[in-house]
């Protein structure tokens, strides 16, 4: 099978890094983890793979490519991954091959020690991957993909350690960067986040024996798990029958959740510190019609990401919501090959202007944040031809002007349009009547921080807005990278 395509228009977004989603102590494991993994398909929709363990039949694994709908809902698939553990993994590449993806690229890793197997799903990014994998080759390991992931079960195979959760605790100690791991051995679903807490992972309880651990609460409630609490920063769970023990392997950090799951990442139906998501990016919009005021006919969101902003913009503002584009539902990340005829259509594919409710009016159009840049132009040309006398781009997210090393897809800093231009430039090029950015205060105090941002010990993780990053990208300034110099 040929490696799953990307959308050629959908090259303007940051993207989302992997959801990783395990269950235990129920039938049938490896049908929620696909359940699961189906609620968490917005994190990576290049592939997906499901491992399970059942005592006659050992470790069992499938990895496909493509959406999880497509892959594990089928019975020839499904019965082949039988028992009452499991883990599973959604891609999209942030390390390794991206774009290329071979099947051995793709997770949940499996390693067998002296004693017993292992499998391991990871969410987010290792910084000091490139300086580990050569490290280990050097001393004889065998990489079978490119991932950065599978450095921590190489790690593992070298611990002197004598259970495979002692291994796991050895491995992670020596990795730096974004870490949310699910992993199983025969016997244990095991919860592992990076002691700044970057990355979300989420308990929760299934029925009277079983356990579930996710990126993301939304995917419990598809398998009807209750939500019991977040794996705190720098935490590791180890779930055998009805028992859960927690230990903490590592040196205590402030945490620094990653902010733009509060924008983007994560789905507005989940829950992230005890607040809703879609709360949160309401609340965006409502910081924005303050700070970034207008006056116009109407409020519209550029679909999907836009709209909880969009819909705050309106209740503030007073200016009437309207939905003035509308996505098509059906287009897949998938579709015909990309002609330059094709090509020129550029974003209309995807959305199309209500013309009869766009014409002679001025117009507000909030969106989640600005990359390249490109799409926006589009989006703009589009709603100039509908008939729209003036448009104002609202962006409910501060300008994204550094990459991330943590476990997101990022352009090269050169390709950022907040990297080149100000503010100003942006929106003469873009060629609109006003662009404004909510503030990085603004952003927090949506996120419930009354203040705005702490600069000298910040909540979050705000590094693609701030240049301010919590752990140094070894292997990135290696390359030469240039962090931002203190202020």
């Amino acid at each position: 099978m040929a490696p799953f395509r990307t959308h050629p228009f959908d090259d303007d977004k940051l993207k989302e890094e992997c959801g990783i989603f395990g269950v235990v102590g129920v039938a049938d494991a490896s049908t929620f983890v696909a359940l699961g993994l189906h609620a968490l398909q917005h994190r990576g929709q290049e592939a997906g793979g499901i491992v399970s363990y059942h005592p006659d039949h050992g470790f069992n694994s499938a990895r496909r490519f493509g959406y999880v709908r497509d892959n594990f809902t089928k019975a020839e698939v499904m019965d082949t991954l039988p028992g009452s553990l499991s883990i599973g993994h959604v891609r999209y590449s942030t390390a390794g091959s991206k774009g290329a993806t071979a099947i051995r690229d793709v997770q949940p890793f499996f390693g067998e020690f002296s004693m017993g197997g292992c499998a391991i799903a990871h969410n987010g990014n290792l910084t000091n991957a490139a300086a580990l994998r050569r490290e280990l080759i050097e001393r004889g390991s065998i990489f079978q993909s490119s991932s950065d992931s599978e450095c921590i079960i190489h790690l593992m195979a070298r611990s002197i350690q004598k259970t495979l959760s002692e291994r796991i605790k050895d491995a992670l100690r020596r990795v730096e960067g974004a870490f949310s791991v699910v992993a199983m051995t025969r016997t244990k679903l095991i919860g592992v986040r990076d002691p700044l807490g970057v990355r979300p992972l989420v308990l929760g309880r299934l029925g009277d024996s079983g356990w579930a651990l996710s990126s993301e609460t939304c995917a419990l409630d598809i398998i009807g798990a209750e939500f019991i609490r977040e794996i705190e920063p720098g935490e590791m769970v180890v779930i055998e029958g009805n028992k859960v023990e927690t230990t903490r392997p590592f040196a205590p950090a402030k945490p620094r959740f990653c902010i733009f799951e509060n924008v983007y990442f994560s789905r507005p139906d989940s829950i992230i510190g005890g607040r809703s998501v879609y709360e949160t990016r309401r609340q965006i919009g409502v910081e924005l019609a303050r700070e970034a005021p207008v006056d116009a006919d109407l409020v519209c969101p550029v679909p999907d990401s836009g709209t909880p902003a969009a819909i705050g913009y309106s209740q503030e503002s007073g200016i009437p919501y309207a939905m003035g584009i509308i996505r098509n539902q059906y287009m897949g990340r998938t579709f015909i090959e990309p002609t330059d005829h094709i090509r020129n259509m550029g974003v209309r594919l995807k959305l199309n202007v209500n013309r009869a409710l766009i014409k002679g009016k001025r117009v507000i159009l909030v969106d989640d944040s600005v990359v390249r840049g490109t799409t926006s132009r589009k989006i703009k040309d589009m709603i100039l031809e509908a008939g729209a006398a003036e448009v104002h781009f609202r962006i409910a997210s501060p300008p994204t002007a550094w990459p991330c090393f943590y476990g997101v897809d990022t352009p090269e800093r050169s390709k950022l349009l907040a990297a080149t231009m100000s503010e100003d430039e942006m929106r003469d090029w873009i060629g609109v009547d006003s662009l404004k950015f909510v503030s990085l205060d603004g952003l927090y105090r949506a996120a419930g921080e009354a203040r705005g941002r702490d600069a000298d010990s910040p909540r979050f993780c705000d590094a693609c807005f701030s240049g301010d990053y919590p752990v140094a990208p070894s292997d990135k300034i290696a390359e030469g990278f240039e962090m931002k110099a203190a202020e």
